[in-house]
């Protein structure tokens, strides 16, 4: 079984490197704080708050200790096959899709805060022979969701794929996420082909030219209007590593970013 009951602990401020979150997550934030960007609106999680994720998004990460402490948060990741299991073990089924933000805050409540104590030790759960006991608390948790959030049965149970969207409104939206071109294609609700096809119809160009194309406008601002540091700004705009990003930078604009 995979890690789906996982706690995190941190002394540095640290980014997410992988930005797709494929289920749901059931977040509490025990120290230091957590700020989610779902490439909309950012969403900041601090010590004592419930957030759930829902699956099939592109979210950033920015992980805050406090000063002189530890960042600490645990999160519960709740997997299709655990929730079809529940479903056709309590009947439980989504009535209709609805749309819901990708980061909800979920109000206090003694049975968030009972469940999440009773997580604890928290680095025994993963260890071999747990299985029944991490389904358990997994189901648990599940319960606990629709006890407190009914309104979150119609997310937890709809189980379809990403439906065909925009294509030109989800890209300018999300250009700044690194993720790979299959994680676009999926989540516009087309194959790899056809995500690729449809992209040179709109943007007349392939779609990794755009996208260094446009993360490199989007640095180019940030850097020269809002003053950012380019160490900042090469991994917000979507460069995996600044000597790439500072070639690249220099290639498209004749100077170095730290010379804008």
């Amino acid at each position: 079984m995979s890690k789906q009951i996982v706690y995190s602990c941190y002394v540095n401020r640290t980014r997410e490197g992988e930005q797709f979150v494929p289920v749901h997550v059931f977040t509490y934030q025990i120290s230091g704080s957590l700020i989610f960007n779902d490439g909309k609106d950012a969403h900041v999680c601090n010590e004592g708050a419930f957030r759930f994720i829902r699956r099939n998004n592109l979210v950033k990460f920015l992980k805050q200790p406090p000063e002189n402490g530890e960042f600490k948060t645990i999160s519960v990741y709740l997997e299709e096959e655990t929730l079809r299991d529940f479903s056709m073990e309590y009947g439980y089924t989504a009535d209709k899709q609805v749309v819901s933000p990708v980061v909800t805050a979920l109000k206090s409540d003694p049975l968030y805060k009972s469940y999440m104590q009773s997580l604890q030790p928290y680095d025994t759960l993963n260890e071999s022979g747990n299985d029944d006991l991490v389904k358990l608390k997994l189901k648990e948790a599940i319960l606990i969701l629709l006890k407190v959030n009914p309104e979150l049965k119609n997310v937890l149970f709809d189980f379809s794929e990403p439906g065909k969207i925009d294509l030109e409104a989800f890209m300018l939206q999300h250009f700044h996420f690194n993720v790979a071109m299959k994680r676009f294609a999926y989540l516009t609700g087309r194959s790899l082909a056809t995500f690729k096809r449809d992209f040179e119809k709109i943007f007349h160009t392939s779609p990794s030219r755009w996208l260094q194309q446009k993360r490199l406008q989007e640095a180019y601002y940030l850097i020269k209007e809002k003053g950012r540091k380019t160490s900042d700004v090469y991994l917000e705009v979507g460069f995996e590593d600044l000597s790439h990003f500072s070639f690249a930078f220099k290639k498209a604009y004749g100077v170095a970013p730290s010379a804008v």
